[in-house]
């Protein structure tokens, strides 16, 4: 139970949520609230569900609620699968409802967006039969099964191109790349065909060249499939004589071996594997069947109170003294029955050895099959991958002989190679040495033909001599085209008769391995049917295996949220019970300043003050309510008043325009003339 808060509370904490929740706070929530958390979860899988619960009447919250889960499919756990029950539930917001919901959603939430997403397109409308026998009503529907199949096929195609790894970025710059190259190709095989078109006869040297290409890309594929058959037949030997060694090693464990021994080793074999069945796994199987059956019976029945809490209390505490008064008895036996209590105890002790020496000698023979089967799976990869195997002793010593003769040849290399360094670098210093008097005579060469006014006559005559020499060269290469062109016709003709020659060898050869190759698979492929069929049978036990284990977590968690609940309500119920007892300790408390920290004295104390400022409250409202008339009269009469008093003032004001026009009138210290 603590597990499920702690994760709920981590996602919850995380994006997109970002509640800043921990689990004192979540565990205090309110029923509205956690139902406002749920529906926030569900709105991340489905947007549709993005409402207010407070705007919601709780019937159409929960219809809906329960409508979407049952789309997601979701699985109350074993104590809540009753509909009337996990409804009730979930209008309520009851924890061990809505807890249970959270960790599922939140354990899978990509999934069930996903799910959410398809069922708005894959769940057909219940169309009732009646409406059907209408021809436009049955064409509209079987339109709308077609593009629900559609949509199903075109969903498919679209997953399998997200999960084939491509994007369509990388497919348009390979599809550009290879443009480009083919545009370069393209322009290449033009220039080319421009440069042959100038030679003469040059369609037969075309269809020759092609010929000699066709060639040799049938040389390469047979050399290629001469290699794969060296290597089919070299690992087909290795594994002779692996199989030889074994029969070898086999062959001397017999030999050595008696029949007395063998016979022997078979009786304890047999006597191992029929205590086994006969009395270790039967009891092994009765008391995981009786767990179960605890673990069912504890299932079903309902939730247990206190009261019945502390009457298996007593009752475990009367078995547990009954238990002792018979021990107590059988110890105060006669000496015959001790001695037999001796023999029973030493029986359970040797049948105690016996099943752990049973387990230990069941752990040591799986031990023994995983090594095994790992040793041969190791194998298998190595030479799979084309590695090396570990060698033997015989083996060893070849390989240190040989190894012996590399050195000296090494050794001798070496030599070899330190002579021609000493030599080169007396060569080396030779060629500076030649150089520099090169310089020198060249250097001398120039003084000279600057002495007799012919400067620069040395260069020129090693340029016209090159020129010369680039020239005749040049005529001859020329002359020699056509007959290197005809020689270079007849080397083809030579070289692929050559290649027919030492192909027919290597076809012949080639012909008794393939016939080898074809026998070999399709023993290949009765064996992998054999282990297809094999495989098929123990994926089909290790899944109702699964099946069963996870059931039985299920169960077990259940069990485990039960247990907890059950402890956290105990608890809160003894926290209750020992608030009581301590108000009753202090309510009896002769100490009057201890009785006064009572919360029943304090509720007293809050009841008296509240009545007499309620008594004074009443008597202020009836003297409001008596002097409320006279009160509302005089508000009147004085309204009266203050409107008489404005007429008049008005009425004087307008009487004082009228009558003062033209006239002067005489204020305190000043005079006015009014026109």
């Amino acid at each position: 139970m603590s597990d499920q808060l702690k994760f709920i509370v981590e996602q919850l904490n995380r994006e997109p949520f970002k509640k800043n929740y921990n689990l004192i706070t979540f565990d205090s929530l309110e029923p509205m609230q956690l139902l406002q958390i749920l529906n926030d979860v569900l709105s991340e899988i489905d947007s549709k569900q993005m409402i207010d619960i407070r705007e919601e009447m709780p019937e159409q919250t929960a219809k809906r609620m329960f409508t979407l889960l049952g789309l997601l499919k979701y699985k109350p756990p074993g104590g809540l699968s009753d509909p009337s029950s996990f409804r009730q539930g979930l209008v309520t917001g009851s924890k061990p409802v809505i807890h249970p919901i959270l960790h599922w959603l939140l354990q899978r939430v990509p999934e069930l967006k996903k799910r959410a997403y398809l069922a708005r397109f894959l769940v057909k409308l219940d169309v009732p039969g009646e409406f059907l026998s209408d021809d436009v009503i049955a064409e509209t529907y079987h339109q709308y099964e077609e593009l629900v199949e559609g949509f199903k096929s075109y969903h498919k195609e679209c997953e399998q191109l997200r999960n084939s790894g491509f994007s369509t970025a990388e497919i348009r710059r390979d599809i550009s790349a290879m443009e480009e190259e083919k545009d370069q190709l393209i322009k290449r095989v033009e220039r080319l065909r421009k440069r042959v078109e100038s030679v003469s006869n040059h369609q037969r040297m075309l269809e020759l060249a092609r010929q000699l290409r066709v060639e040799k890309e049938r040389e390469e594929s047979l050399s290629h499939q001469k290699q794969e058959q060296k290597n089919q037949l070299f690992q087909a030997e290795q594994r002779l004589q692996r199989c030889q060694l074994q029969l070898k090693d086999l062959q001397q464990a017999g030999a050595d071996a008696k029949p007395e021994s063998l016979v022997k080793r078979l009786e304890e074999e047999i006597k191992f594997n029929t205590y086994m069945v006969s009395d270790k796994l039967p009891k092994e199987l009765e008391r995981m069947r009786h767990k179960v059956h605890c673990l069912q019976k504890v299932a079903s029945e309902p939730a247990m109170g206190q009261s019945e809490l502390a009457e298996l209390e007593d009752k475990i505490k009367q078995l547990s003294q009954m238990n002792q008064v018979m021990e107590k008895k059988i110890t105060r036996s006669d000496p015959m029955d001790d001695n037999l209590t001796l023999y029973r105890q030493q029986a359970s002790i040797i049948t105690r050895k016996k099943e752990a020496k049973a387990e230990e000698l069941q752990q040591s023979r799986e031990e023994l099959a995983a090594m095994t089967k790992q040793l041969s799976a190791k194998s298998s990869q190595v030479r799979g991958q084309g590695g090396v195997e570990i060698i033997r002793a015989d083996e060893f010593k070849r390989y240190v002989a040989k190894m012996r003769g590399k050195n000296i040849t090494y050794k001798k290399k070496r030599q070899e190679i330190a002579e021609l360094k000493s030599e080169f670098g007396i060569l080396q210093r030779t060629e500076e040495i030649l150089r520099q008097r090169h310089t020198a005579e060249t250097q001398q060469l120039q003084t000279l033909e600057a002495q007799r006014g012919i400067s620069g006559f040395s260069e020129t005559q090693e340029e016209l001599e090159r020129v010369s020499a680039i020239k005749s060269e040049l005529d001859e290469l020329k002359g020699r085209t056509l007959d290197d062109m005809s020689e270079m016709v007849k080397k083809l003709n030579s070289t692929i008769a050559e290649k027919k020659s030492a192909l027919s060898p290597l076809i012949k050869e080639l012909r008794p391995l393939r016939q080898q190759c074809q026998e070999l698979s399709q023993e290949y492929e009765g064996k992998k049917a054999q282990y297809d069929t094999c495989a098929a049978g123990l994926e089909s036990n290790r899944s109702k295996l699964e099946q069963d284990v996870r059931a039985l977590r299920d169960e077990t968690a259940q069990e485990e949220n039960r247990y907890h609940y059950i402890n956290c309500m105990k608890e809160i119920i003894e926290i209750q019970m020992q608030r009581a007892a301590d108000e009753m300790k202090i309510y009896v408390s002769s100490d009057p300043q201890t009785r006064k920290k009572s919360i029943r004295e304090q509720y007293m104390k809050n009841i008296a003050e509240q009545e007499s400022l309620g008594k004074k409250l009443r008597e202020q409202q009836k003297q409001v309510k008596e002097s409320h008339g006279p009160n509302m009269r005089q508000v009147h009469m004085w309204k009266d008043l203050e409107q008489l008093l404005e007429c008049k003032k008005q009425c004087y004001l307008r009487a004082q325009s009228q009558a003062s026009i033209g006239q002067v009138i005489q204020d305190i210290g000043e005079d006015r003339l009014i026109l």
